[in-house]
């Protein structure tokens, strides 16, 4: 039986927002982001998530215009998911993230101000609403 453990990313060129969440209750919480280098994670931190939490499937956020198009940025979180799977065969989920940094960015700060949104937050919280929108549309 699978566990209905995800682990969902928020793909940035800097920051790489990650989410745990679980299928039976449909709830994520952030976890620490990952520093990217133009894009580039530590693969070694990228293993121990996969490790620690041995979710059934990965999903990665594929950022949109808001027209449903696709922009250079498309590509390159496209590319992660790829390498994800490539590098540790685990399964891949692709989502439309549209509007989840402007919701992530919104619930932190009514719940700390400005100071909540420092960016490591922001991605964390992005990928928390890509993997919760996820499992709404995929219950």
């Amino acid at each position: 039986m699978s566990s209905g453990t995800l682990l969902a990313f928020d793909f940035g060129t800097k920051s790489i927002g990650v989410a745990i969440g679980q299928r039976i209750t449909g709830t994520a919480r952030p976890l620490a982001a990952l520093k990217a280098r133009d894009g580039t994670p530590d693969w070694s931190a990228v293993e121990r998530l996969l490790k620690e939490w041995q979710p059934e499937a990965v999903v990665v956020g594929l950022p949109l215009n808001m027209d449903g198009t696709e922009q250079p940025l498309t590509a390159r979180a496209r590319n992660f998911a790829n390498k994800v799977h490539g590098r540790f065969g685990v399964a891949i989920q692709l989502h439309d993230e549209r509007l989840s940094t402007v919701e992530a960015k919104s619930g932190l700060f009514e719940r700390g101000g400005f100071r909540a949104l420092n960016k490591g937050s922001v991605d964390s919280a992005s990928a928390v609403i890509i993997l919760e929108s996820w499992f709404e549309q995929h219950p």
